[in-house]
């Protein structure tokens, strides 16, 4: 690892000031969980590390029926799946909080932080395409919101500019009928990166038996996670059976371009799509029919 600076930003516009004064060679530290992985081992370097955890903006979060879900952008995630009433409203994004790594990393690691590294098989992504979520971000040009589904766009890279800083997450209200899940598939516990991930989130009517929307979205199987807008589309109007789900599930397999590698071959991981896309969206009705 080649020396670099290190500055503790106490608010955002220091931290995007700080950011901006150094260009390309700036680098953020949320948690920490990968940035020094990748300073110290991929031959990543910077002159600047800012470290935003001081900003308290970024390490907290509000929550009501009302208005949703503001997440800041270092919110650790052991926060996340033990607070109660956000795991009941969003518990996709509890699901991929409670798998980034080990319990050591989810007091430091943030899904901020997931998804600025911008993995195609991240964990959080899929739940929070499925969510719906908004990204605030700031930077030396004021502050912009970009969906989630379109802020990464390829490995490892997502729409941030030099000098900009993403702030917070933001979820909509939820309501009656509403349910989510992510869940992937690992070959075994040492291998903690998932070979297929997938998020569904489904909106029933108040009979509870027809889906009224739906999202799907998709990890590991493409070179950034990835929307599938026409399965998700299809849902919309269809029962909520294991035929419907089946049939998305075929849907959502058309948009996998994965590789083979040495987590599996790729007509092995676009199989998985139907299987997991299935799994996901039947727990997603579990839970919708709890609330």
């Amino acid at each position: 690892m080649k020396d670099f600076e290190y500055a503790a930003a106490k608010t955002v516009d220091e931290a995007v000031g700080l950011l901006a004064s150094k260009g390309d060679r700036a680098k953020v530290l949320a948690g920490g969980t990968d940035i020094i992985v990748q300073l110290r081992e991929t031959g990543r370097e910077a002159d600047l590390v800012v470290d935003v955890k001081k900003i308290p903006e970024l390490v907290k979060y509000e929550l009501s029926p009302a208005g949703g879900l503001k997440l800041g952008a270092s919110v650790p995630c052991y926060k996340i799946y033990e607070d109660e009433k956000l795991k009941s409203a969003y518990p996709a994004l509890a699901d991929s909080a409670r798998i980034i790594g080990g319990w050591q990393i989810q007091s430091r690691a943030s899904i901020g932080g997931n998804l600025c590294n911008s993995s195609p098989a991240a964990d959080s992504i899929p739940a929070l395409i499925v969510l719906d979520a908004k990204c605030h971000i700031a930077g030396p040009g004021g502050r912009r919101t970009v969906a989630v589904a379109e802020f990464c766009t390829a490995p490892g890279k997502n729409v941030l500019q030099q000098g900009e800083l993403l702030t917070a997450l933001e979820f909509a209200p939820t309501q009656k009928g509403d349910g989510s899940h992510y869940l992937r598939f690992i070959p075994r516990n040492e291998m903690d990166i998932a070979v297929v991930g997938c998020g569904a989130w489904i909106r029933l009517d108040a009979s509870g038996k027809t889906i009224t929307a739906a999202r799907i979205a998709l990890g590991a199987v493409g070179p950034k996670p990835l929307f599938a807008a026409e399965a998700s589309t299809f849902l919309t109007g269809k029962p909520a059976t294991p035929e419907t789900f089946a049939q998305a599930g075929e849907l959502a397999k058309k948009i996998a371009t994965p590789i083979s590698d040495m987590r599996g071959p790729a007509e092995y991981r676009t199989h998985l799509v139907g299987v997991l896309v299935v799994r996901a969206l039947t727990k997603a009705l579990e839970r919708a029919t709890q609330k």
